[in-house]
């Protein structure tokens, strides 16, 4: 049975919290994990109501303070809503008691914040270290991911901590961590788990043949490979593994929540419906459930900072919570991406994820790992990477999976290794210099005051 919790203390200053937040085996099926979640969410609605957003929103009416409150009246909020009330209209808690503060990658013009306590912290390093390659003391973490206002590096560098790892922060889209200098520490620092988005994977291994190396061979001490922050089809999981000769982990969440799911041994996505409320929006007909496809929906359950209710994710998954072979207690995912990410070709709607699916079961062999399409309202173009001796049969393999699958018209352009993935930026290392302003005769002195 689950211990008894009492996450909130009674006060009304948004004062640091005593949590008691629950652990894998806390419950023992899916009907108590829901009654637990029930349990926490009158909590839930007593923080988010100090934030200036809930009251306001909550002002014309009695605020909800029970589950069935809950479910029967809170609406949705919106990542156009945590837009708006840039940048601290969702605060629970006095600024004094912030630890950081973060802002989404996202594309929309405007920035998306959030921000975290120190006892959030614990909850979204707990949340992330639920791998079922486990992270330890004897790892070498490579964290391959912005170190900005994004939480992705922030959240992996916490986690490795926690668990006592080595962290080497190879950061990303930067002067100073170019590809070369990546592969160079993965290989002579015996980097055990990285961190990264799957283009990332493949880009590194195309930096690591560039260097002479082979990615399955020549890491002998890599166990896996940790990856996020891009929709990610079961095909291109695989390829990467194939590649790297490694498992590929994949977990789920963004800068406004943090982890919200992570994958199995049995390869599968699971929720962290411990920790989080998941429920799934219709947009046609404008209802919510536990489970099937649409919009997900997630209610942090032990978020101090910035307490959010019913916030749409707005990608589209499916989730179910029908048993998984591994064992866990817990909903599963699929994650397709945005919608707003699928484009008419003729009469019909063609996704990156039906797509990426295609390329991605092209024999190993072709070594396709970088493609682009344009969805035209009479074609489909198709161009990839393929080295000379494979165009021919990866062109017309895949042409035949398209004729198949998705029964559009196409073009496919095969094109030279290094088109798209330039091979310049795996292999180029940048001199990053201090800014200076007195110089030596000999020395060249364009270089003062600016610099990268």
């Amino acid at each position: 049975m689950s211990k008894s919790r009492t996450p909130f203390n009674d006060n009304d200053k948004g004062e640091p919290m005593t949590w008691s937040r629950p652990q894998p085996g806390d419950w023992e099926s899916l009907e108590q994990l829901r009654q637990m979640q029930r349990a926490q969410l009158p909590h839930v609605l007593d923080r988010a109501s100090r934030s200036p957003f809930y009251r306001q929103r909550f002002a014309s009416r009695v605020a909800p303070d029970s589950a069935d409150d809950f479910f029967e009246s809170v609406e949705l909020t919106s990542k156009q809503d945590l837009r708006d009330q840039y940048p601290f209209g969702l605060l629970a808690v006095g600024k004094d008691l912030l630890a950081t503060y973060h802002e989404s990658s996202g594309t929309a013009g405007e920035p998306t914040p959030s921000y975290y306590t120190e006892g959030d912290w614990t909850d979204l390093a707990e949340r992330y270290a639920r791998k079922w390659v486990g992270i330890s003391a004897s790892d070498t973490f490579l964290v391959r991911a912005p170190y900005a206002l994004v939480i992705i590096g922030h959240l992996a560098h916490a986690a490795a901590r926690l668990r006592g790892a080595t962290v080497i922060p190879a950061d990303f889209r930067s002067l100073v961590m170019s590809s070369s200098r990546v592969v160079r520490l993965l290989h002579d620092l015996r980097v055990t788990l990285t961190w990264s988005s799957p283009t990332e994977a493949l880009m590194l291994a195309a930096a690591a043949k560039a260097a002479g190396y082979r990615p399955a061979r020549d890491f002998p001490a890599l166990r896996a490979l940790f990856v996020a922050a891009e929709p990610l089809t079961p095909a291109r999981r695989r390829r990467i593994g194939e590649i790297w000769g490694v498992p590929v982990v994949e977990e789920y969440g963004s800068t406004e929540t943090g982890t919200l799911a992570g994958q199995c041994s049995s390869g599968r996505l699971h929720l962290w419906a411990d920790r989080a409320l998941f429920e799934v929006y219709s947009p046609s007909t404008g209802m919510l459930s536990s489970e099937g496809r649409g919009q997900l929906v997630v209610t942090p359950l032990y978020l101090e900072a910035m307490p959010l209710l019913r916030y749409n994710l707005a990608d589209d998954v499916e989730v179910s919570c029908s048993p998984c072979d591994c064992g866990w207690l817990l909903p599963t995912v699929q994650v397709f991406g945005r919608s707003a990410f699928a484009y008419p070709v003729g009469s019909v709607t063609v996704t990156q994820h039906q797509l990426e699916e295609l390329v991605f079961t092209l024999p190993l062999e072709y070594e396709v790992m970088f493609w682009r399409a344009k969805a035209e309202r009479a074609v489909l173009r198709v161009e990839l990477e393929v080295p000379d001796e494979h165009r021919r049969q990866a062109v017309k393999h895949l042409a035949a999976a398209i004729d198949d699958q998705i029964g559009v018209p196409h073009e496919i352009t095969a094109l030279p290794p290094g088109t798209l993935a330039q091979l310049d930026t795996q292999t180029t290392h940048h001199h990053v210099l201090k800014a200076r302003s007195l110089f030596s005769v000999e020395e060249d002195w364009s270089t003062a005051v600016p610099h990268q």
